[in-house]
């Protein structure tokens, strides 16, 4: 298949990708657009690895204020430079995780902030709840460890499902974002408000 200026631009608007990876991409895949963009993705995700060591000490704060003003949000949301965090994608991104947080009240933002009390806590109760099932004693642990990845979804905000996409976590939003932007992302912390709770 040719590699025309015109699905090199679709590449583009695809990934976010210069003009010329595009093309590379397209050219190497022999212009089959699903490998190339696979091809760029997998050469960002590389790119990111290698970032991980940097500090993102650039960003944002969002905010977003739910229909009906009775829950607010804000997030700050970090980046490399400062020429990504005026980007549309990084103010997005950030805005996107401001609204899940509004919907999904999040305990943790990833399954290493919790602590190992709430998880040994959870992993009696998952046990004691496949033993009531009358499940036999050596499916337990896997039961458990099923039940356990399950409650990881629902209060570390890195697992769960993206409100816009539940096919994809807030996690994998950051890194295809950090990809496209060939930056390290990071939130670095946020707080959610209810009319009407005590702080």
């Amino acid at each position: 298949m040719a590699v025309t200026a015109e699905t090199v631009k679709e590449l583009r608007e695809k990934t976010g990708a210069g003009m010329m990876d595009c093309k590379k991409a397209l050219q190497e895949c022999e212009g089959d657009m699903d490998k190339a963009i696979n091809l760029l993705r997998e050469k960002g995700a590389a790119v990111l690895q290698k970032r991980e060591s940097k500090i993102a000490s650039e960003g944002t704060i969002a905010v977003y204020i739910h229909t009906g003003s009775k829950i607010g949000v804000m997030v700050e949301m970090n980046c490399e430079t400062d020429f990504v965090a005026k980007t549309d994608d990084f103010q997005e991104l950030a805005r996107d995780i401001a609204m899940q947080i509004a919907w999904s009240q999040p305990e943790f933002i990833c399954r290493e902030e919790v602590p190992q009390d709430k998880l040994d806590q959870e992993a009696v109760i998952n046990r004691q709840w496949a033993l009531n099932q009358g499940k036999p004693e050596a499916a337990v642990a896997k039961i458990v460890e099923g039940r356990m990845e399950k409650y990881f979804t629902q209060v570390c905000l890195m697992e769960q499902p993206f409100v816009k996409n539940e096919d994809q976590s807030i996690g994998d939003v950051i890194r295809e974002k950090a990809a496209k932007l060939g930056e390290k992302l990071a939130l670095r912390r946020y707080v959610r408000f209810r009319v009407g709770e005590e702080c």
